[in-house]
């Protein structure tokens, strides 16, 4: 699979350089999963500025610490003054939290010329807590989503069936000539690093195995909605629903798997309804060797790659049912709802879309096809302005 547009950027690049030029000061941390891009998009944003940076990574020492914070910090300040310091991989320095918060209020105290900073990590867990326990109010996150399908045409050869099938993390693309390689690239290189090395070591959880299991066991559901009640029964061990959520949480703060509610007008209920399992992508769901690529999974990787495209979006996004009726998406903008049928080739009634709206008269109806998916990756915020 060869790469049509080299020069192509994503989007979190301008909202990067925009916020770097405004100098707001707050520093900067691009967050995102792994092998999705982070770093090859800040270094594009820095060539396009005026000013000298400073980049470092923490993957380039055998131990980094705090002090190796601390002399890149001193050099790039050596560099300019008004420099821009990038920590790639910050997270796997010890003390980073506090080390950066001593760093970066000296230097808001000394009201001198200041150096700009920006982060980049991938391992969520960790971060979220460093950030919210020492750093609360200084700082900005920029969200690097797994690749879209909007992106992945437009850089790579893809059409609608290549993107439901291999789609979501750009490293893995070069690999399609031999799916036998992608499948193990995927499943070892992102899947297992990110289990091992992002979630085992940073959370308590008592049995590794069962907690891969429920991984497995996750993925088979994409875009469905299931109770808590049955995943519990099909994990091979003992266990309560409070550890299925717990599992849920873990693989949603590092970028694997998310959930979305049912939609109600009241929140007690959405908190105690099923879930719909969201997978971030479709690589999550296809890497399996056991997966069969046929036109009935093709509809559910179809309606997963829209609702992925729609958690994206500010708002929030449900799903709905009643009884044996049901609506695929419920997205929730401000005061605009939208009632979303995705259109997917499965035979589907849309009575569950009729009974929607006419309990909640003020949704908008909308339809999601093959064919004007790529309006919605592409702008999505067009999108639904059209409506």
């Amino acid at each position: 699979m060869k790469m049509k547009t080299p020069s192509f950027q994503l989007p979190f690049v301008k909202t990067l350089k925009t916020r770097l030029e405004n100098k707001s000061g707050f520093f900067q941390v691009v967050l995102g999963p792994r092998q999705t891009g982070k770093t090859t998009g800040v270094l594009q944003c820095l060539s396009q500025m005026n000013t000298d940076y400073y980049y470092v990574s923490s993957d380039e020492v055998l131990t980094p610490d705090s002090n190796w914070i601390i002399e890149n910090w001193q050099s790039a300040k050596e560099k300019n003054l008004q420099a821009i310091l990038v920590i790639d991989e910050f997270q796997k320095i010890p003390q980073w939290s506090s080390t950066i918060k001593k760093l970066w209020d000296e230097q808001k105290q000394k009201n001198k010329s200041s150096l700009q900073l920006v982060l980049l990590g991938s391992s969520s867990l960790k971060i979220q807590k460093g950030l919210t326990e020492s750093l609360t109010g200084r700082f900005e996150i920029i969200q690097v989503p797994h690749w879209s399908f909007h992106e992945s045409t437009k850089i790579y050869d893809f059409d609608l069936d290549s993107y439901l099938r291999f789609g979501g993390y750009p490293g893995s693309y070069q690999l399609l000539s031999d799916t036998i390689r992608w499948h193990k690239y995927v499943q070892h290189s992102i899947i297992e690093t990110v289990i091992d090395k992002d979630i085992l070591m940073y959370a308590t959880v008592k049995s590794p195995a069962l907690f891969k299991q429920a991984f497995e066991i996750l993925c088979h559901y994409p875009a469905q909605e299931i109770s808590y009640n049955k995943l519990l029964g099909q994990l091979q061990d003992k266990g309560n629903i409070d550890l299925i959520k717990y599992y849920i949480q873990l693989y949603s703060g590092t970028y694997l798997i998310d959930t979305l509610p049912k939609y109600s007008a009241k929140a007690t209920l959405r908190k105690s309804s099923s879930p719909k399992i969201l997978p971030m992508c479709p690589a999550l769901v296809t890497y399996s060797k056991e997966f069969v690529f046929n036109s009935e999974t093709k509809g559910r990787l179809f309606e997963l790659a829209v609702g992925t495209e729609l958690n994206r979006l500010p708002g929030k996004l449900f799903y709905w049912r009643q009884g044996n009726f049901e609506v695929d998406y419920i997205y929730q903008d401000q005061n605009n709802l939208y009632a979303i049928e995705v259109k997917s080739g499965r035979k589907k009634q849309t009575k569950g879309l009729d009974l929607f709206c006419k309990e909640f008269p003020s949704a908008q109806p909308v339809f999601i096809t093959s064919e004007n998916f790529s309006k919605l990756s592409r702008d999505s915020k067009s999108f639904f302005e059209l409506i």
